[in-house]
């Protein structure tokens, strides 16, 4: 059986090229897997919101196979390619006539869009869905969706993938934390990857600075790129405040030691886009305490795995409990990130994912796995 892999790899600015790059590896084991074929038995397609995906979304829809929806909301990736009348169009394909008006008001305020709940309501996702052979999800946020959008369609449900990081040792942990300012004894929370209004950095900030003021020592540290301008401007003063350090977009290697750095992350989603976030697999993964949105995404994760902050009104208030208990309890971040380390490697195994993934793209080629 040969496989056309179709997929953003790095160094794209994208957690999906990240995965991807394991996935390939791993299915490789398995069979003929070619990237970009035009010709294959069978395709594998990964889409996401982000632009580097335009592409692959259209050959998917031109050439039906299996596609691994990152984001399950794809809504602002048509949102950002699509003209007026096009996007309309589409918008009524997904929802039926009667949204016309609804579509046209999204359209105009779409300046809004990285933020508003509105736009998380409507994935619109009836195209891929109704065309591909199989859909692959990672937690039920996601499979509800493509049920919403399209009853009759195959949805598999695998886990988000997780591959055992390069070792760093104590001693270059300890350089790592020096080398960025951070004084030894400070417990120090990271927020990781494309920093974009749904990872609710404003009020990480405004908890973070409220855990400061108990005289808790403490830092957060801030890795990756903003999405957008106006955030990374309209949060600058915050991000000059005592204790934050300030990273951007680095390097595969670089990021991993960034993660290690931290004794905790953070990692918030909301509105969520039906996503499981693969910064918090591998943080996991590595043995860190992570705090989440409390949310469908997040749901299949037990309670004793991680900590979970309820979007709204609480999640402030939530989010300052949680990073006061972990930042004072040491001990007990550091057995929470134990049961989540062993928890990853239980149901994340990138192995175990690839060969469920094979067993689909075998169902859907007619070929045996």
């Amino acid at each position: 059986m040969r496989v056309g892999f179709h997929s953003p790899l790095p160094p794209a600015p994208t957690g999906v090229a990240d995965y991807a790059a394991v996935l390939l590896t791993e299915l490789r084991r398995f069979g003929e897997v070619q990237l970009g074929a035009r010709r294959a038995d069978v395709h594998l397609y990964h889409i996401g919101n982000n632009p580097l995906h335009w592409r692959i979304y259209h050959q998917a829809l031109a050439q039906p196979g299996v596609a691994v929806l990152h984001d399950a909301v794809l809504h602002h990736l048509l949102l950002g390619k699509l003209g007026r009348e096009t996007y309309i169009e589409e918008f009524v394909y997904n929802y039926g006539e009667w949204s016309r008006p609804a579509a046209a008001e999204l359209w105009a305020g779409r300046g809004q869009s990285a933020g508003a709940e509105v736009y998380f309501r409507h994935p619109m996702l009836r195209r891929i869905a109704e065309r591909s052979q199989a859909l692959v999800v990672h937690n039920p946020a996601a499979a509800r969706m493509v049920k919403q959008h399209a009853p009759e369609a195959r949805a598999e449900q695998i886990p988000h993938l997780w591959r055992p990081p390069p070792a760093i040792g104590e001693a270059e942990r300890l350089r790592l934390r020096q080398a960025m300012g951070i004084p030894t004894r400070s417990f120090v929370f990271g927020v990781f990857g494309h920093l974009r209004e749904t990872k609710r950095l404003p009020a990480v900030l405004r908890a973070f600075r409220r855990v400061r003021a108990q005289g808790i020592e403490a830092a957060l540290l801030v890795a990756g790129r903003f999405a957008s301008q106006d955030l990374e401007r309209s949060l600058q003063p915050e991000l000059r405040t005592e204790g934050v350090v300030r990273a951007g977009w680095t390097d595969p290697a670089r990021f991993e030691q960034l993660l290690q750095a931290a004794d905790a992350g953070i990692n918030l989603r909301y509105p969520g886009a039906g996503e499981t976030s693969g910064v918090a697999i591998r943080l996991m993964g590595a043995g860190k305490p992570v705090i989440l949105s409390a949310s469908e995404e997040t749901s299949a994760f037990p309670p004793e795995t991680c900590l979970k902050a309820s979007p709204g009104i609480a999640e402030e208030d939530e989010l300052e409990h949680h990073m006061v208990l972990l930042a004072s309890a040491r001990q007990l971040a550091s057995e929470m990130g134990h049961r989540a380390a062993a928890y990853i490697r239980a149901h994340h195994a990138a192995q175990t994912v690839a060969e469920s993934c094979w067993r689909i793209l075998c169902e859907c080629s007619g070929a045996r796995s």
